[in-house]
């Protein structure tokens, strides 16, 4: 049996991959992009990957392959079609983040609500020692009780961030993208009822062609001046340009992002310009990557294998 992990640092150089060594032959590669996918998983058994394509271009050379494991929940740079007519089973791992990436989420959220950037500079510029009272509240912040707290994707992470806004004190209230969503615990709203509502608006929903800018121009006018958008989804699922446009012009208060539409962020992206932390914080897309998450995600590649030799589906998107 041979195996190919194709983007090996995706899960952390700290984290110990041998454990894929008992069902056969590793090759690891750090990384792998579009033009040397194909060679790599030229005589694999078994592809580990994370955001390499596997399409038909990548996988029409490797006969062998049988089993994609993803280090990752969503599936979209791989080709389920293609791979069904192939007969190559595809398995993703889910919900093994949720913590993590719930408690980004509020990191985010209280970080901008409390404007924590602007106090901590004040600090050490050494504008706190020289002034000659206790206290500095010269920007105004806001409790997350009392608030309303918008929700688009009501999956684990969405009800995870339900809960611990609840906790805060916030309304939740909550937008379904697909139409389909069973979740009864929370206020479903209409879309343009949960913009002019919502006084923090998280995103959580996969991409898809209902989700792919959502958050566009229009929406931004629909939203509160005094709003927090926070995404934790997909970069795609906000207009780039249109949040650039909405901080700027203070249409809305504050952004945390920890996606973009394209990464590692590009150099020509207009949100770069701004720099001030209290306004936007953008993170490297590490929400989900703590270190108890990474060692889940292993755990459960690990297990989709073991099952796949067993002739089981398990986390099996095209059985």
């Amino acid at each position: 049996m041979k195996l190919v992990v194709l983007e090996r640092n995706s899960i952390g150089t700290d984290v110990d991959v041998s454990c894929f060594e008992k069902f056969g032959e590793v090759t690891y590669y750090p990384n792998t992009v579009a033009d040397n996918t194909a060679e790599r998983v030229s005589d694999a058994d078994i592809v580990i990957a994370n955001k390499a394509p596997l399409n038909e271009s990548t996988l029409k050379d490797a006969p062998n392959v049988k089993l994609i494991c993803l280090f990752a929940t969503g599936f979209d740079n791989v080709d389920i079609a293609y791979c069904k007519s192939r007969g190559i089973k595809v398995a993703n791992v889910v919900n093994y983040c949720t913590p993590a990436v719930a408690q980004h989420t509020l990191l985010l959220a209280l970080a901008l609500a409390e404007k924590i950037a602007f106090y901590d500079d004040y600090v050490k510029s050494g504008a706190y020692s020289a002034q000659d009272r206790f206290s500095n509240f010269d920007r105004t912040f806001h409790d997350l009780n009392g608030k309303t707290w918008g929700i688009i994707g009501m999956g684990n992470i969405g009800h995870k961030v339900a809960s611990l806004a609840q906790a805060f004190g916030c309304r939740v209230i909550f937008y379904s993208a697909s139409g389909k969503s069973t979740c009864t615990e929370y206020e479903r709203v209409e879309f343009d009822t949960l913009l002019q509502e919502s006084d923090i608006l998280s995103l959580h929903c996969p991409l898809s062609d209902r989700t792919k800018g959502l958050i566009n121009k229009e929406a931004f006018e629909k939203m509160k001046e005094t709003a927090i958008l926070i995404n934790v989804a997909r970069g795609p699922v906000v207009d780039t340009q249109a949040l650039y446009e909405a901080l700027i012009n203070n249409r809305i208060a504050a952004a945390g992002l920890d996606v973009l539409e394209k990464e590692p962020m590009a150099s020509d992206n207009p949100l770069i310009k701004i720099q001030d932390s209290t306004k936007l914080i953008i993170t490297p897309h590490m929400s989900w990557a703590s270190i108890e998450s990474r060692n889940c995600l292993l755990g459960e590649v690990v297990k989709n294998i073991e099952s796949f030799l067993d002739r089981e589906n398990r986390n099996v998107v095209n059985p």
